[in-house]
């Protein structure tokens, strides 16, 4: 097997007999590389909307952390938990949020010990304005591919996805362990 760098500067690695590449028509590697492009995609041009919008702080790991803690708010060892990181690292990006005002700490009402992380209205308006973005931007793919392709692929993607991939750890599962 030998290492190559395609025109895309993506590393892949190309099956050879006595020294020649065979040619693989779709080779399996570019299905994640597409899927992982097209989210990485739609993220930057959300947050560059975003920061268009009067949210120029707010980053990716600071919306799957807004959705750990989830509209009744959650207490740091939740969110890290739903993050899949430390307490003490939920602790650090409940810290960010807060200096950014987008949440903030109160007494846990059932239980004086605790404190909850609530999302502000700050919080509230990044995330209200990132589900009309991501709405626009899907309106973006369909005008481009049409509407039948985006719905098959939408469709197709429910079909091979489980349900329980859809989990909040992604930053983590993406910095490693």
């Amino acid at each position: 097997m030998d290492n190559v760098v395609d025109d895309k500067k993506v590393n892949q690695v190309v099956g050879s007999r006595n020294g020649e590449s065979e040619e693989v028509p779709t080779p399996g590697y570019e299905l994640p590389l597409l899927l992982l492009g097209g989210f990485r995609s739609l993220i930057d041009r959300l947050h560059a909307e975003l920061a268009r919008q009067g949210h120029p702080d707010l980053r990716p790991a600071h919306g799957f952390a807004l959705q750990a803690v989830g509209p009744g708010g959650a207490t740091a060892s939740e969110i890290g938990r739903r993050l899949g990181v430390s307490k003490q690292a939920a602790g650090k990006t409940v810290d960010r949020l807060e200096a950014l005002g987008y949440a903030e700490r109160a007494d846990d009402p059932a239980d004086a010990r605790r404190k909850v992380v609530r999302i502000t209205p700050r919080g509230l308006d990044a995330l209200a304005r990132s589900a009309a973005v991501f709405d626009e931007l899907r309106a973006d793919w369909v005008r481009t591919l049409g509407v039948g392709p985006v719905r098959e692929m939408e469709a197709s993607l429910r079909t091979v996805v489980p349900p329980e991939a859809f989990r909040l750890d992604a930053s983590s599962w993406f910095a490693g362990s």
